[in-house]
């Protein structure tokens, strides 16, 4: 297993450079008019309490400043066989809800039954 050392200090110069970063980003987008997707690591969340009460114990890496650079948040997972399960996580104009879909050797398709 590898420990990290890093200091408190350090930690918050790469939380600033993300913030910037992802500020950049959006910045781009309202110029442009395109869209920004940006992916994120989620991890077991093992804290005892929060993880044996929560239906689903994964938190994401990106902290706080992924989630308010974040217009809407959705949550993608495997489901039965090559169908993935898309989750609209959070935002601000859609309701929370969920896509079933199948990827396959013609790309992307209906979910299959």
């Amino acid at each position: 297993a590898v420990v990290s050392t890093q200091s408190t200090g350090e930690l918050s110069a790469r939380q600033m450079h993300l913030a910037r970063f992802l500020r950049m980003l959006l910045r781009l987008a309202d110029e442009f008019g395109v869209a920004v997707v940006i992916t994120n690591q989620v991890v077991a969340q093992v804290d005892g309490a929060a993880a044996m009460f929560s239906a689903d114990p994964k938190k994401p890496i990106g902290g706080n400043i992924m989630a308010h650079a974040s217009t809407t948040r959705l949550y993608l997972r495997k489901g039965r066989g090559e169908n993935r399960i898309c989750k609209i996580y959070d935002s601000p104009c859609l309701p929370e809800s969920e896509a079933v879909f199948s990827i396959g050797p013609a790309g992307i398709t209906d979910a299959k039954d």
